[in-house]
């Protein structure tokens, strides 16, 4: 039998029971001799009520900090399952990120993996313990806990998986696997059975909450095949693997959503590198900009539109209204209340008339489009936010084709 890495969300492991249980689960799987490593996140609320008690404190904490205290709550979850697999007999040992060396920048919140020292996990198999691997987290080169942003664990699990070359990573949450459009908002909503890496990218992207994208580009980057599944149930989830041929049949696979902001800056002078000017700084703030719009010049001047994430609104505002003051460009509009709606699917590379099929779609229910960006397999338009469920019910009507279970 091979190594399998399985990763428990919050909701998996939101109190006593539920961590019982999913030792249980795991005492079954390794009884059926397999290896494995169990990556768990926090306690459902765990990291929010940490953050909260920061920010009593501090209006702005500081974030190697808020590192040191988020982390804290996989270290609890990692060591309740470790001991809950001892009292069924399973034998098992709970390792923190520095524990097993799980070496990240220092891009406090948000850090990124560069490497992992696999040799204390692989010491720990070869005495037959299961590893309970403490998610999200890891440490930088002067030994300061870091951690990898909300869904992080997502990520922990993946790299752990590639970096012990593990037949699978079984990702465990409250969902039976991806589903062709948010069950909530679309009833018809059906399970896909496979998915490619490339769609599932685009998909966790544009909103779809399932898998951290990170933890993607890492499956695809070392070709590890990921199995998303419920923890509350044995049906089988959704395989993100390598693309297959038959996926190329079907136009459309799903429809994702997400509630963003918008930015606009005014009369910014036509001249080479003032983009530059205005994005450097937002990256060095490590915000992400996703759509970006510029207008054809006129009289030497051009208007530039942006998204990004509705957190970070107010932070990139204040970064674009001083670099506009220094360009010379003028006034920096904002809006919070719109919504990216997107749909992703391989078979659009070879079927034309996608778009227009959308944009009728959109056209039909009165829907006006703000923003249009594509790519090889994806189109996205920017609405307001009061249409998104609108037209999210639309589009999966009208456009989805491949899925295999209604729910």
């Amino acid at each position: 039998m091979g190594l399998i890495v399985q990763k428990y969300g919050g909701t998996s492991v939101r109190d006593l029971p539920r961590i019982r249980a999913v030792a249980e689960r795991v005492a079954a799987v390794r009884k059926a001799g397999h290896d494995l490593v169990v990556v768990v996140s926090a306690m459902a609320g765990e990291t929010s009520r940490l953050l909260g008690l920061a920010e009593e404190l501090a209006p702005a904490p500081n974030r190697r900090e808020c590192d040191a205290l988020v982390a804290t709550g996989e270290q609890v979850t990692a060591a309740l399952l470790a001991i809950a697999l001892a009292e069924l007999g399973c034998p098992a040992m709970s390792l923190l990120g520095h524990q097993i060396r799980i070496a990240t920048d220092s891009a406090f919140g948000r850090a990124r993996i560069k490497s992992i020292d696999a040799g204390r996990v692989t010491s720990a198999l070869a005495e037959g313990r299961v590893v309970v691997v403490a998610g999200f987290q890891g440490v930088d080169v002067a030994d300061n806990i870091t951690t990898l942003g909300r869904g992080g664990s997502d990520t922990s699990a993946v790299a752990v998986a590639a970096a012990l070359k593990a037949e699978c990573c079984e990702i465990f949450t409250d969902v039976e696997g991806v589903f062709t459009s948010d069950p909530r908002i679309c009833p018809g909503a059906r399970k896909i059975a496979r998915i490619s890496y490339d769609e599932m990218l685009e998909l966790a992207s544009l909103g779809t909450k399932v898998l951290q994208i990170r933890s993607v580009e890492f499956a695809k980057r070392y070709r590890v095949p990921v199995h998303v599944r419920s923890s509350f149930s044995d049906a089988p989830g959704t395989w993100v693997v390598e693309e297959e041929s038959s996926m190329e049949e079907v136009e459309v696979s799903g429809v994702a959503s997400d509630r963003e902001a918008k930015v606009t800056v005014h009369r910014v002078p036509d001249q080479p590198g003032l983009a530059a000017a205005i994005f450097g700084p937002i990256a060095d703030a490590h915000i992400v900009v996703d759509m970006i719009i510029q207008n054809v010049g006129a009289d030497g001047m051009t208007d530039m539109t942006f998204t990004v994430p509705r957190g970070d609104l107010q932070e990139a505002l204040r970064i674009v209204r001083a670099t506009a003051s220094r360009i010379g460009a003028g006034q920096v509009d904002a809006a919070s209340e719109v919504a990216k709606v997107s749909i992703v699917g391989l078979g659009m590379r070879n079927h034309a008339g996608v778009a227009a099929k959308m944009f009728r779609t959109l056209a039909e229910h009165r829907i006006n489009i703000q923003m249009i960006s594509t790519s090889e397999i994806k189109i996205s338009i920017v609405i307001d936010a009061k249409f998104e469920e609108l037209a999210v019910r639309a589009l999966a009507e009208a456009l989805v084709g491949r899925g295999e279970e209604s729910v």
